[in-house]
């Protein structure tokens, strides 16, 4: 079996529950990130890359909360 036919055998956690808690990280990260690059962003007085990282943060925020919803209805 290859990594590539995972279901579970490795992580104990069916694919499709792994991608979504991974997917969910992934936002959460990029949300933090997005918090960095704005402030970076606003230290350099550059209020338009600020409010794109702002934008972008938001919709990173988004993603999560719908993965986290998808998660909560999935593995109760």
């Amino acid at each position: 079996m290859s990594i590539q036919q995972e279901t579970g055998q490795f992580t104990g956690t069916k694919d499709k529950d792994y991608n979504l808690i991974w997917f969910t990280e992934a936002c959460l990260s990029n949300a933090l990130r997005m918090e960095v690059y704005s402030r970076d962003a606003e230290r350099a007085g550059d209020s338009e890359i600020a409010e794109f990282f702002r934008r972008a943060q938001h919709e990173s925020q988004k993603g999560a909360e719908q993965a986290k919803a998808l998660l909560a209805q999935r593995l109760s």
